[in-house]
């Protein structure tokens, strides 16, 4: 799920809860993770709060899931790095907070058009192999556009073609890297794989701009786009590794494989098991609206037109979110148990929408700074919630069906959320769209805190 603040790409970023299974993926973690020496004992007992304040890096101990970190790491440095670059590009070339939106619609309408196709070819193809074409084909394209940019000749309907590409692999890529890090990692360390797989996209978050201006400085726009080509080269050289071991899926002897259409009313059976899921993702679907949007879209007008700055303080505040990320998975992710997700993710979900409402109020910059990082904390201990949840109560073989459904339930609106937040930016200016998206989510949670089944789940 989506949050209003990291990459809207990300399948952990918000919340997704249930009610009482019993846990399935203790039969898929044995080989990825203690195999070959890969990886290290399991944990004598399951204590909340392991290895002290490096417990949160434990599952990098495991090799299997530290080659997939690595590359993924390394990717989205080069995502964060091209998407600033892009946006600074879009509002340089065209002015337009529609055209801002639309890109971004882009990207997200194939991606949730595709994503329960990728899903089911998930859980019956090679996972490996389909994150390595994925990074392949993203690799390929952006470096075409880099080229473009570097000959002078890119236009707006090549970003959006782009955009459209790029939706197209993230619906594959996604479900896969999903299902694939609970294969590769024994439960016990579940909670530090998750804080480290979203700390990932954080590291690109606050690496990613802070570089991208004295990238463009020194070499244009092109050379971003290339840097980031390249980086979707080197994820899939680190994954590798992991085509012979993990990520193939076969059917027992002598099981017929059900049809593409069986496997998705299995996902969605399982999904209806869950209360507190089909309770969340439709406030979710909302809230990915509201937040969301005034992030990826309004942010830049917000540096410009209100706050009359540069390039400079966008990239510092884009910068700033990810590090509340990254000191929230610090402190969440050295758990094994996590208690009372219902009420606590809830709350997560009220913080962060002030946090990000505040920055419509003309407050000091330092104000805004801890409001950011407010705001990242929140959300990444609510993605460690949701991320815990789901592994625990989804078969693994069905895991990767399951994600991209509730991926589609919950950032069903985002393209039309980004179109209409472009449309709102220019009417109503870019400080009124953040008073009233934060606003609108805080109390939107509130409001789902006084139902018994999210305050009592554990």
């Amino acid at each position: 799920m989506n949050d209003g603040g990291p990459d809207p790409a990300d399948p952990v970023s918000i919340i997704n809860a249930e009610t009482t299974l019993a846990p399935h993926v203790a039969a898929v973690a044995g080989d990825g993770a203690l195999a070959g020496g890969d990886g290290p004992p399991a944990a004598a007992a399951a204590g909340d709060d392991p290895g002290g304040a490096f417990g949160a890096f434990r599952a990098l101990r495991i090799r299997p899931f530290a080659l997939l970190w690595t590359g993924q790491t390394i990717s989205r440095v080069g995502d964060f790095l091209y998407e600033l670059t892009l946006a600074w590009w879009v509002l340089q070339e065209t002015g337009s907070a529609v055209a801002m939106g639309t890109v971004l619609a882009f990207a997200f309408a194939p991606m949730l058009i595709f994503l329960v196709v990728g899903g089911v070819a998930v859980d019956r193809m090679h996972r490996v192999r389909i994150m390595i074409a994925s990074d392949l084909v993203r690799g390929v394209i952006v470096t075409l556009v880099a080229v473009l940019a570097y000959l002078g000749r890119l236009e707006l309907w090549h970003v959006y073609v782009l955009s459209l590409s790029f939706g197209l692999a993230d619906a594959f890529f996604n479900p896969a890297y999903f299902a694939l890090v609970p294969e590769t990692t024994p439960p016990e360390h579940l909670p530090s794989a998750n804080a480290l797989s979203s700390m990932s996209i954080q590291l690109g978050r606050i690496i990613g701009p802070a570089i991208a201006g004295a990238i463009v400085a020194l070499g244009g726009i092109g050379l971003a786009f290339a840097i980031n080509g390249l980086s979707f080269f080197v994820s899939a050289a680190l994954l590798l590794p992991l085509v012979g071991r993990f990520g193939e899926r076969r059917a027992a002897d002598g099981e017929a494989r059900p049809g593409i259409l069986d496997d998705v009313r299995t996902g969605l059976a399982t999904l209806h098991g869950l209360p507190i899921l089909w309770i969340s993702i439709p406030l979710i679907a909302l809230t990915n609206v509201l937040l969301a949007g005034p992030y990826s879209v309004a942010m830049p007008f917000l540096v410009s037109d209100v706050m009359g700055a540069e390039a400079g303080l966008l990239g510092l505040l884009y910068a700033v979110f990810p590090i509340g990320y990254i000191l929230g998975g610090v402190w969440y992710g050295r758990k094994t148990r996590l208690r009372r997700r219902g009420r606590n993710a809830y709350l997560c979900l009220v913080v962060a929408g002030l946090g990000l409402g505040v920055f419509g109020l003309g407050l000091p910059l330092p104000v805004l700074v801890v409001a950011a990082l407010l705001n990242g904390a929140a959300l990444e201990v609510l993605g460690i919630i949701w991320t815990n949840i789901f592994q625990e109560v989804v078969p693994n073989e069905q895991m990767g069906r399951v994600s991209s459904v509730d991926q589609v339930g919950s950032m069903a609106l985002i393209p039309l959320g980004f179109a209409a937040t472009g449309w709102a930016t220019e009417r109503l200016g870019a400080d009124t769209v953040f008073v009233l998206g934060g606003g609108l989510t805080a109390l939107l949670f509130l409001v789902g805190l006084s139902l018994r089944t999210i305050r009592t789940f554990d």
